[in-house]
């Protein structure tokens, strides 16, 4: 069923699809470090070294993903996968870029379920917790030193943090106002919405598409083709849609199950932004609105998705876990979590392959579109302002024990009470900014470092 018109045909350009799925294995055990260091390593081994296409071409499915809901990265190895080996190969590339992380973070779940309690856990994620704090931060300056080039942009960024922090304004309709309103700016052609970067690459010298093994021509496969397209649109809706509705119908609406689905299912449509801008409106959602996690908690999943391989947005599958375990009914509560683990990933993933499959082949008519640029040029200087809030929103709960709710016509918000304040998580905070920004350290050292000293200090107090 899931076949284009050409995929009985032998590929042109003689990469087997085995090799190419080993490839893929490879990427995804690589994937560390958040979606600038998955794009690096995808660069590096497939431009670079393999030299299966080219430099235009990456760049060039990277800013459609940009333009995407959801992790650019996974969906840059779907658009890759399918423009080397059709739908097959988009399915495969997609699938394993995310299986190691789902994993990896199952196992910590367990784990973190089971003997959360023990004082060695305890203190593995009091360290992470730190640490992450000052990754947070790192992502609000690098996006923001991209982003916000001029003082339109910046105002954009101070409107979001605004609206979310101290209006309760709802993520999807921060980026809704700001994906409109650039939209707007770029088709009044005004310069202050000019598209700026994105990502880099991973650097060298550049691999013209020429000299690569898909070459310039554009594939069979990758030319527009509306009935395709509709029949695969319509079969990936399917498994997306149909166990949401029928979790819906069989267990109700007020179902864990139900919530879990219709919640990440929502997510899926307006997480523009990356990862971090996800968790902003997650925990926003999930410790607020659900009371699925306090807030702690939140940094633990970020800290297993930072440890882990595959997109950092896989931290939701850690939300869906808890939310199930607490609230299983009858069922054990660790085959409820599983099932909401999986539930999870499900409905977060699969609009993935949906958007890539129903877009690629049509992405020449998007090329060079201003108007949509421009839109998302807006949507991520709103994102800044976003995850700024949520930078200070995990310094709140991460360095201090107790907060308090102020009360205000227009939203609530937490502040600290000052005499809560947590030494021992501000010395490990500074010191994870210290290693990150004075001797430019990776991600992983500062976590594996901070989470030593963690469990160092609390099993020593």
């Amino acid at each position: 069923m899931l076949a284009d018109p050409s995929e009985s045909k032998a590929s042109d350009h003689g990469i087997p699809l085995g090799e190419a799925t080993r490839i893929w294995v490879r990427i995804a055990a690589l994937s560390f470090g958040g979606p600038a260091g998955q794009i690096a390593v995808m660069h590096r081994i497939l431009v670079e070294e393999k030299r299966w296409i080219g430099e235009e071409r990456f760049l060039h499915a990277l800013n459609y993903c940009m333009l995407l809901p959801g992790p650019e990265a996974q969906q840059l190895a779907i658009y890759i996968g399918w423009l080397l080996h059709k739908t097959r190969g988009g399915l495969i590339a997609g699938a394993l870029f995310v299986l190691p992380g789902f994993l990896a973070i199952l196992a910590l779940s367990y784990l973190y379920v089971l003997l959360g309690q023990l004082p060695l856990i305890e203190g593995i994620f009091f360290g992470l917790k730190a640490a992450v704090l000052a990754v947070v931060v790192q992502a609000v300056l690098r996006v923001g030193s991209r982003a916000l080039k001029n003082n339109v942009m910046r105002g954009i960024a101070v409107a979001a943090f605004v609206a979310i922090f101290f209006l309760d304004t709802p993520f999807p309709l921060i980026v809704l106002a700001a994906g409109v309103g650039g939209y707007i700016g770029g088709r009044s052609g005004l310069p202050q919405f000019k598209s700026g970067a994105g990502h880099g690459t991973a650097g060298g010298n550049v691999v013209h598409d020429r000299d690569t093994a898909l070459g310039e021509a554009l594939p069979d496969h990758a030319r527009p083709n509306l009935g395709w397209s509709l029949r695969i649109c319509a079969i990936l809706s399917v498994l997306w849609l149909v166990p949401v509705a029928g979790l819906f119908l069989i267990l109700g609406p007020d179902h864990v199950f139900t919530h879990i689905a219709t919640f990440f299912s929502q997510m899926a449509v307006v997480t523009f932004g990356g990862a971090y801008a996800v968790l902003a409106y997650v925990a926003q959602e999930a410790v607020g609105t659900f009371g699925w996690l306090r807030p702690g908690e939140m940094l633990d999943g970020l800290g297993m998705a930072e440890t882990t391989p595959g997109p950092l947005i896989m931290v939701t599958q850690f939300v869906g876990f808890l939310a199930a375990f607490r609230d299983a009914g009858t069922m054990a509560p660790l085959l409820a979590a599983t099932l909401g683990a999986i539930l999870t990933t499900w409905v977060t993933f699969v609009p993935c392959f949906l958007w890539i499959f129903a877009g690629a082949p049509f992405i020449e008519r998007l090329r060079g579109n201003k108007a949509l640029s421009s839109a998302l040029t807006a949507i991520t200087a709103a994102v800044v302002g976003v995850i700024f809030n949520l930078a200070i929103w995990f310094a709140i709960h991460t360095l201090f024990g107790k907060t308090m709710a102020v009360r205000s016509p227009t939203g609530n918000f937490d502040v600290p009470v000052p005499a809560s304040i947590n030494v021992a998580a501000v010395v490990l905070a500074l010191a994870a900014a210290v290693a990150i920004f004075r001797f430019k350290l990776g991600v992983l050292p500062v976590l594996g470092g901070c989470a030593i000293l963690g469990a160092i200090y609390t099993l020593a107090v």
